[in-house]
């Protein structure tokens, strides 16, 4: 599967329309999204945070592989939530299962910024892995 859950209904798609940056706290590095070159979303939605990062080579747990079918790529928006539109239900339902959710919580697979701001994203210290196993 890619992206998305067969299961589910369509989502509308934001594509961003400029550059913007991706900054993953605490490891302070900065990814920046040129919109002609958007993840196509082999995880999650396409031009998610997700594929975004994987594609910049940071690593997120990832566990469905970005179908909306988890919650390992919980991660919190700490700036420029604006930019990446609301939730969908689905999504909410899902994160009702993540441990720690703020009010700043997203699944990284389903948020995609639609570039009017840069996004500072906050991977929380409960998921961070230092030790990966190849998948």
């Amino acid at each position: 599967m890619r992206g998305r859950n067969p299961y589910l209904g369509a989502l509308a798609e934001r594509r961003p329309a400029r550059p913007y940056t991706i900054t993953v706290q605490p490891l302070g590095v900065t990814v920046t999204v040129d919109p002609q070159k958007l993840s196509d979303g082999d995880h999650g939605l396409p031009g998610s945070v997700l594929g975004q990062l994987l594609d910049a080579g940071v690593e997120i747990d990832h566990a469905c592989g970005g179908v909306l079918a988890c919650s390992t790529c919980h991660v919190y928006i700490a700036a420029g939530s604006a930019s990446c539109g609301e939730a969908s239900e689905e999504e909410e339902d899902m994160l009702d299962g993540a441990p720690a959710l703020r009010s700043t919580s997203r699944l990284a697979c389903q948020c995609v910024p639609d570039g009017t701001s840069d996004v500072v994203v906050e991977i929380p210290a409960w998921n961070r892995n230092a030790v990966k196993e190849g998948h």
